[in-house]
């Protein structure tokens, strides 16, 4: 388990600039790939007091690096849940699609019980508490509180904790837009279908900022920032700009590409509940996003849809 606590760090001053992983190997004396890249997953390392989990982040002279001197005992081992981060109060993690946020009354298998499992493995008098959640076909960064004074600072105080979230999308048919935002008031009907409306129909306001990153002409990739964060809120908003999330069943337009609902929690950013400290958290795009746009697959698309 890593704390913020600078007892427990060594500290380097980067003195040419440097990927971080490679950093890390000179740093430690040589230490395998293999190595650097567990203490990096294990959120053993900040870069100029932010946590980093990047491989392939870009170091510039005077930045400060620090590198926990904790070992690591019991890991969490799950297809479903990575551990990016953790500390006393909090951890963050990275979902994989299939698995829920929390139990209902249906599926008690979600990300809580494997952190609750992970923390009486390793000994730890703790369980996970909810902050917020994603779809279960939604993969990416969530951020549980270990402690019931945690939890109750991120509940009370989100919106003034979170300084950015974002997700990464792949939405069907070309963008015609490269950037722009989407405002609707969305409501659940008594089938829990959220509906979007351009003025107000008693639901909840939504703000959805987004900036097209990649396009052809049968698919985009959006990057997109929630100035608000609602139920369903992007893949509505999506169906809004009649470019819904591929493999949507429920707002989608039957497009599926890659067998999987195509939306990624990729960055949040959040100030400690505790400490106050900025945290910085961004994880890779699923590379199965990036395949649509590559040739061999545009030409067989093609030559299906002839």
């Amino acid at each position: 388990m890593y704390t913020p606590d600078k007892a427990q760090y060594t500290i380097f001053k980067v003195k040419e600039p440097a990927q971080l992983l490679d950093f890390i190997q000179t740093s430690l004396n040589g230490i395998s790939r293999s190595k650097a890249k567990a203490i990096l997953q294990g959120g053993g390392i900040r870069v100029d007091r932010k946590n980093i989990t990047q491989y392939d982040y870009e170091l510039r002279p005077g930045m400060t690096v620090e590198i926990s001197k904790r070992k690591k005992g019991v890991q969490l081992v799950s297809k479903f849940v990575k551990l990016v981060y953790e500390d006393r109060h909090i951890c963050v993690i990275e979902k994989n699609i299939g698995i829920l946020s929390m139990a209902t009354d249906h599926h008690q298998f979600c990300v809580k019980t494997v952190l609750d499992d992970y923390f009486h493995k390793s000994r730890q008098k703790c369980t996970a508490h909810v902050v917020h959640r994603l779809d279960r076909d939604t993969s990416g960064l969530l951020v549980y509180a270990k402690t019931i004074e945690a939890e109750q600072i991120l509940e009370h105080n989100w919106r003034q904790i979170v300084t950015d979230r974002r997700y990464v999308a792949l939405a069907s048919g070309r963008m015609e837009q490269e950037a722009g935002t989407v405002k609707s008031w969305l409501k659940d009907n008594k089938a829990y279908f959220t509906y979007s409306s351009p003025i107000d129909n008693g639901g909840k306001y939504a703000v959805t900022h987004f900036r097209t990153l990649r396009t052809n002409d049968h698919y985009s990739l959006v990057e997109l920032k929630l100035e608000t964060g609602r139920k369903n809120q992007i893949r509505v908003h999506l169906q809004d700009l009649r470019h819904p999330v591929c493999g949507d069943i429920k707002y989608g337009n039957g497009d599926d590409p890659i067998g999987r609902l195509c939306l990624h929690a990729f960055r949040l950013d959040f100030h400690h509940p505790i400490t106050g400290e900025p945290m910085h958290f961004e994880t890779p795009m699923p590379k199965a996003f990036l395949s649509v746009f590559k040739e061999k697959f545009v030409k067989e698309l093609e030559k299906n849809q002839q």
